[in-house]
Formats: structure tokens, sequence, C-alpha cells
């Protein structure tokens, strides 16, 4: 009976050495796959203006009154063009992400809104988005004028009036994705992850 017993206790201890193991095994994968998939940016759809280039120049009427400039050069801070729709849900979600993030970089960054279509029910969504303190500018031209096939979609326009980054946007990582963009002076973040990386030799 004790024989047995303790054979009993063995054997639950081996499965659990095993199981830990396996759990030990389980994460260094997992923690292989995230490095090896890194962070994921705004999905770059191809039309409009390349990267670099001088961002198409609009003058246009905000539904508040005021007259709103894009893509001009000669500014103090870059513009964030946020393409959105009242139609559009993955726009709504990501409405309260554009509101930090433009209170996060109030010193370098004004947010436009952009949209087309029916009148009323964008004046309805910035009453009940409270999107006051964003110009929005209703023109299907300006759309068509930065590529947008997608929503919700984002331009980055830097002080000197050129194109730094743009995208399809689902979330606050593809949107700050391209600030990041911006900062590191490439197109894009899939664009910086794909480039060969310097190998640091130790002495």
């Amino acid at each position: 009976m004790i024989d047995a017993l303790l054979i009993a206790v063995v054997l639950q201890w081996v499965i659990i050495v095993a199981l830990s193991l396996a759990i030990v095994a389980l994460f260094r994968q997992v923690g292989m796959l995230h490095e090896r998939l890194g962070p994921v940016g705004a999905l770059v759809l191809p039309g409009g203006p390349k990267v670099g280039q001088s961002a198409p120049r609009f003058t246009l009427p905000a539904l508040d009154g005021q007259s709103v400039s894009i893509g001009m050069p000669g500014g103090r801070r870059s513009t964030l063009l946020f393409f959105l729709s009242p139609t559009c849900p993955v726009c709504k979600t990501l409405i309260p992400v554009i509101k930090r993030v433009a209170n996060d970089e109030a010193d370098r960054l004004t947010v436009v809104l952009a949209s087309d279509g029916d009148e009323p029910a964008q004046r309805r969504m910035i009453e009940e988005q409270k999107l006051f303190e964003f110009p929005l500018v209703l023109s299907s031209e300006l759309g068509m004028a930065y590529g947008v096939s997608k929503l919700p979609h984002a331009a980055l326009i830097d002080a000197d009036g050129r194109l730094a980054a743009s995208g399809l946007i689902n979330n606050r990582e593809h949107l700050e994705s391209l600030l990041t963009a911006q900062d590191l002076g490439v197109a894009s973040l899939q664009e910086f992850l794909a480039r060969p990386q310097p190998i640091s030799v130790d002495a």
C-alpha cells in the first residue's frame, strides 16, 4: 500500500515537472513569435500622393464657418487629416483616440476632420461625438486627391506641406505609427521594419 502511494506521488511530481517545462517552452515560442511579428503600422493603400511628395493643397470651408488650409507649406505644426463618416462604426471607435492624440501631441499637431455626403448627418455626428474642437470639411475631391478608398483613413502632412505618412487605421497603434514613421523619416513602419538591421559586434 505504501509503495503504491509512493509511486503515485512520484508520478504526480513527474507530471507537474513535465507540465512546467511545457509551459516554459510555450511562453518562449510566444515571445519569439511576438518578436518576429513586431508592431504593425497603418496599412498603406495604393493611390494618392507618395510619402515625401508635396501634399495636395486645398482651402475649404469647415462646417463651423472657418476656412481651413490643407497642405500649405510654412506652418508651425504638422496636420493630421482624419477621414471619417457618420456611417463608419470603426471611425466612431477611433474618435476618442483622435482626441487623446490631439491633446498629447498638441505642440506638434493640428487635427482636421474630413468627410463628404449628407451635411445634416455630419452635423449630428459632431454633436453626438462632441467634435467641436476640430474643424470638419466636406469634400469628395479632397478624399480622391489623397487616395482615400477605405475608412477610417489618415494622412499626416508636415509643416513644409509634404506628405509624411498615410494609411488605413483601425486602432491607436495604427494612428501612432504615422507619427512614428514621421519621426523615423520613413514612409511607413513596415518599411522601417523591413530594412536590414545593423549587426552589433561586441568588442
